[in-house]
Formats: C-alpha cells, sequence, structure tokens
C-alpha cells in the first residue's frame, strides 16, 4: 500500500535517520511523550535528552519497510534498523498519534 505520511511524521523519521536532533524535536507537540525500551519521555526537554543519547549509543542505518493507519486516526511506521546494538539488526515499529501539525505521542517497540 502506497502511503503519504503526514509531515511530522515524515520530518520526524527523515531528522531521526540523520540524527538532526533539532528538526526531530521541532516535529512534536510542547507536552508530547515517547515512550522507548519501556521508558517514557515526557516533554520537549526529556525527549531532547532522550534522542541526545540515543543517538550517541550505536551506529546504525534505517530504512522504510511499511506504514498504516489504525482505527484510531494514528499512523503505525515500520522501520528496519541494522548496526553494533544487540542483535545487530531489528524492525521496530514506530506509532505515532498526532495532535494538529505535530507528534502529540511515539511508542517505539518491536
Amino acid at each position: 500500500m502506497d502511503m503519504t505520511l503526514p509531515a511530522p511524521i515524515s520530518t520526524y523519521l527523515a531528522a531521526h535517520r540523520e540524527h538532526d536532533t533539532t528538526t526531530a524535536i521541532a516535529a512534536f507537540a510542547a507536552d508530547a511523550t515517547v515512550t522507548d525500551e519501556g521508558r517514557t519521555h515526557e516533554g520537549v526537554d526529556q525527549i531532547r535528552a532522550w534522542m541526545e543519547k540515543s543517538s550517541g549509543e550505536f551506529t546504525y542505518t534505517t530504512s522504510f519497510v511499511s506504514a498504516s493507519r489504525d482505527d484510531a486516526g494514528g499512523w503505525d511506521v515500520v522501520q528496519h534498523l541494522e548496526g553494533d546494538f544487540p542483535g545487530g539488526e531489528v524492525d521496530l515499529h514506530f506509532r505515532f498519534a498526532l495532535e494538529g501539525d505535530r507528534i502529540a505521542r511515539l511508542v517505539i517497540e518491536p
């Protein structure tokens, strides 16, 4: 299925791939939350700290696998990551909820 992702999601994914924290954080609402590895980061300051920490931990590449909308209007984007993290490769679901033209919630999980 060929889907055009909403601008905030496309912006975040491209910036994430390039490790561009400034552009990535601009895609989020001020009170957004990100849940990754079982931890929730609330607000742009915590999200920025999470991005900076996670971008420096491992070296990896990402590639788009698929995208779909859920019944509640959210988006599930599957990304394939390969790198020097434990296991070396994984497909991750990036589950987005939008509020207007910003990301309100992002949950990253296998």
